[in-house]
C-alpha cells in the first residue's frame, strides 16, 4: 500500500476527531518572542556596561529599517534618518549601574544606542581602510589606544581624550598636515557615535575594531599621539590627482 502525504494528513485528521485532539498550532517563523526578549535584555545589559563599567552616557537614538524607510522619530523631513538622539527620550548618565540603565532603556524599546562625544571621550574619523591600516602601525608602536568603531558607511573612529575637537586645527598645523587635504575630521561637544550593537541610518550595524575597556585606565590617549600616523595613512592613501 502506497501512502501519499495529503492521505496521510487525512487519516491524522480523522484521528484527531474522533479522539477529541485539538492540534497545536504552529509559531509562525517571524514570530520570535524569546528572541526578542534575549535581544532586549542583551542590550539592556550593553547599555549598563557602557554607563556603569565604562563611564560613558547613553542617548537613546533614532531607527531606520534596514535599506532605508521613514525615521522613527516621526519627523517626515528629518535630514539624518536613523542617525540622530530621540528628542523625547532622556539621556542616562555616566556611572549609572547596570539595574537602573536597564530600567530607563526599557522606556524606550528598539531605541539606538548613542555615544556623546565632548565629555568622556571626542572622536577622530577616517576611511575605514586607512583607518584599519593607521590601527595596525600604532599597535605595533605600542602606543596606548583607546576603543575604536568601525560604521557600516565605511568609516573608522578612534577614541581620544576630550578635546581633540578644538584642537585639531592647531595640532595639524603643528604637525604639518594642515595644507593637506585629509578625509579627516574631528567629533566633539554636541555631537554622537552610535555604538554597536545598533544599526546606523539602516545601512546595518555598527561594530568595534578595538573594544572599549572595562577595567584598568580607561582614559582614551591624547589626540597628539595617534594624529600623525592617521594623517599619514590619510595622505598616502589618497587618489593622486
Amino acid at each position: 500500500m502506497v501512502f501519499t502525504i495529503s492521505g496521510l494528513r487525512d487519516m491524522r485528521d480523522s484521528r484527531q476527531q474522533q479522539e477529541g485532539v485539538r492540534e497545536i498550532p504552529r509559531t509562525r517563523p517571524h514570530a520570535r518572542p524569546g528572541v526578542r526578549r534575549r535581544s532586549h535584555a542583551g542590550m539592556c545589559t550593553t547599555v549598563g556596561d557602557y554607563t556603569g563599567r565604562c563611564g560613558w552616557a547613553v542617548v537613546p537614538g533614532a531607527r531606520v529599517a534596514r535599506g532605508g524607510g521613514p525615521c522613527s522619530c516621526g519627523d517626515a523631513a528629518c535630514t539624518a534618518p536613523g542617525a540622530h538622539p530621540l528628542p523625547f527620550a532622556d539621556e542616562i548618565p555616566a556611572g549609572a549601574p547596570a539595574a537602573l540603565a536597564a530600567q530607563a532603556w526599557a522606556r524606550v524599546p528598539g531605541a539606538a544606542v548613542l555615544l556623546p562625544t565632548g565629555r568622556a571621550f571626542d572622536v577622530i574619523e577616517v576611511a575605514e581602510a586607512p583607518g584599519r591600516r593607521a590601527l595596525v602601525r600604532l599597535e605595533r608602536m605600542g602606543l596606548r589606544l583607546g576603543p575604536v568603531l568601525v560604521t557600516p558607511a565605511g568609516r573608522a573612529q578612534f577614541f581620544v581624550a576630550p578635546g581633540a575637537a578644538a584642537e585639531l586645527p592647531h595640532l595639524l598645523y603643528r604637525m604639518g598636515w594642515d595644507d593637506a587635504e585629509l578625509d579627516l575630521r574631528c567629533l566633539g561637544p554636541g555631537e554622537h557615535v552610535t555604538a554597536p550593537p545598533s544599526d546606523h541610518g539602516g545601512l546595518g550595524p555598527v561594530r568595534w575594531l578595538r573594544e572599549p575597556l572595562t577595567e584598568g585606565v580607561r582614559q582614551p590617549p591624547e589626540a597628539r599621539l595617534l594624529l600623525g600616523t592617521l594623517a599619514y595613512v590619510c595622505h598616502r592613501d589618497k587618489a593622486p590627482a
